[in-house]
Parts: C-alpha cells; sequence; structure tokens
C-alpha cells in the first residue's frame, strides 16, 4: 500500500485499501459534464462475445455515436470527445475504464486484458479535468469493470460477473464498510455481461430490469419511494438507459415496453437507434462517463 501526491495537479493515487473514495455511479444532480470517445476504424473486432455479434458498419457506428454526444448536450451537458485508438476496438465504451462519484475516481483493472491499455487517456483526462480529485488504482488480482456497479440512493449493487471478481468486490466493500454504506452483491447469469447490461436507475428512485434474468428479490428491500420496474425478458437491452436532467432518459431504439413504462414514470424518453453498440456488446451507459 502506498500514496503518491502530486500536488500540482491535487493527485493523490492510492494502490492497496481504499479510503476516502465513493465507488458508484453519479446521481441525476451531478450529470453535468461527460466523456465520450471516438469510434476507431478497428470496431468490428471489439469483443462481443455476449449479446453482439460485432460491429459491421463503421460509418453507421459513428453516425449512432454523433446522435448519442447530440443528446447528451441537448440534454444541458457538456460532452468531450477523446480521439479514439486504432489499436483499441473497445475504446469507445469507456464506462468501464473509470467509476466516478463526488469528485472522487477509481480506475480499476478491467476484467478483460485486452482492454488494459485504453485507461491511460481516460485517465490523464480525468486528472487534468477534475483538479483536487482523489484517484485511486486497483491492484494485484482485483478485477472490475464499471459496467458492473449501480447505485440507488446510498445502497452501491455490484455484479459478480466474467469482468468482476471476488477480489475486486472485496475492496468495494473496504471501502463501503468504511463509509458506512450498504453494498449488495448480485451474481449476473451466464449470458450477460455486467449488472448495467441487464439493469440501470433511469431515475434515483427507479431500476429497470428483466423478468427471469435476475431473482425479484436479487435487489432486496428498496428505500420508501423506489421500486424495481420489472420489464419482459425480450427486453433485456432496453433495460439499459440513461437517466438525465429534467426528466429527460436516454433509451434504445426498439423496446416499446421499456418505453411504456418511462412515460408512465413520467420521464421523457429520447430514443437513440444503438444497434451497432449493441453488436459490439455495447449499450447507452457503456459509452459515457459522467464527472
Amino acid at each position: 500500500m502506498f500514496w503518491k501526491s502530486n500536488s500540482a495537479k491535487g493527485l493523490i493515487i492510492k494502490r492497496g485499501y481504499l479510503r476516502d473514495l465513493i465507488m458508484a455511479t453519479v446521481r441525476l444532480d451531478q450529470k453535468n459534464r461527460a466523456l465520450t470517445r471516438a469510434i476507431p476504424n478497428s470496431f468490428h473486432s471489439a469483443l462481443a462475445n455476449f449479446f453482439g455479434s460485432g460491429p459491421t458498419d463503421i460509418k453507421l457506428a459513428r453516425e449512432q455515436h454523433d446522435a448519442y454526444c447530440k443528446a447528451l448536450e441537448d440534454a444541458g451537458l457538456e460532452v468531450s470527445v477523446l480521439l479514439s485508438d486504432e489499436n483499441q476496438p473497445d475504446c469507445v465504451f469507456v464506462e468501464d475504464q473509470a467509476v466516478i462519484i463526488d469528485g472522487h475516481v477509481l480506475l480499476p483493472v478491467p476484467g478483460h486484458p485486452s482492454r488494459v491499455n485504453e485507461q491511460p487517456p481516460i485517465a490523464d483526462f480525468l486528472i487534468e479535468k477534475m483538479g483536487g480529485a482523489q484517484i485511486c488504482r486497483m491492484s494485484g488480482d482485483a478485477r472490475m469493470d464499471g459496467g458492473d456497479i449501480l447505485r440507488l440512493g446510498n445502497i452501491f449493487f455490484v455484479g459478480r460477473s466474467s469482468r468482476t471478481n471476488d477480489g475486486g468486490i472485496k475492496e468495494l466493500e473496504d471501502l463501503l464498510d468504511h463509509l458506512d454504506y450498504e453494498l449488495r452483491i448480485i451474481d449476473i447469469p451466464e449470458g450477460a455481461l455486467h449488472l448495467t447490461s441487464i439493469a440501470s436507475t433511469p431515475s434515483d428512485e427507479i431500476i429497470l430490469a428483466p423478468e427471469g434474468m435476475l431473482p425479484k428479490d436479487a435487489f432486496g428491500e428498496l428505500p420508501e419511494g423506489s421500486q424495481v420496474c420489472w420489464m419482459p425478458l425480450e427486453e433485456t437491452y432496453g433495460c439499459n438507459t440513461i437517466g438525465l436532467p429534467g426528466n429527460k432518459v436516454l433509451v434504445a431504439e426498439g423496446y416499446p415496453t421499456v418505453l411504456s413504462k418511462l412515460v408512465e414514470l413520467g420521464l421523457e424518453p429520447v430514443i437513440l437507434d444503438v444497434s451497432q453498440f449493441r453488436a459490439g456488446d455495447g449499450s447507452l451507459t457503456c459509452c459515457s462517463l459522467f464527472y
């Protein structure tokens, strides 16, 4: 365990035991700036072992990414787009490379070895833009993808998956114990990639999840006013949404039950075609980091 401090940038890096860092997705009222990353020409080689069969149209993928970024901007967010890296076909999926909350940043060790080298430019960007932020790097055998973390109020959910192991979960558990937050572990079923591949929070009180993919008690008892809205299994992909300020919520095209439920909840859906994201095993949340 050691600390490395860079006073010029207000950077503190700690390896090993985690302290003074909150790991989670950001609350709705904290979504002011988003980091995304451009799609490389090599995107057709993105990992696609779960619900995708591999991107086939790079031009279309870029058009869909442009529309995605515009939707964030239209919701009032400042959007930054990092340059792509041709050596990293999955680099557009920035969510897995950092977990940010309240000015703190976790840099996990990604669960798939091919994705480790995506992280340095993301870390550099966050260090530059978040002066005074505390940066923590996982180390050793701990593995975690940012897509396996979901927050509802002061409850944190982490998916135990093919990308997030018990070592990563233990570091998270130690931290949340220290901060007096509750952690609930959800075992991700075979055939699903991440927790956020099958669940999301379109608002700070709602969890969307597909029936049959998780047990009905998977999320446990929720705070008063919060609920899990169970969607049809065939609309699993549509359960990945992004809640934004002003009651807006990004939702993938083609999932009518999810769309109807969001409207029923008083939210304003912004429908996006993300077919090429899906082909690369990616979803809406995969393509942005809010900081």
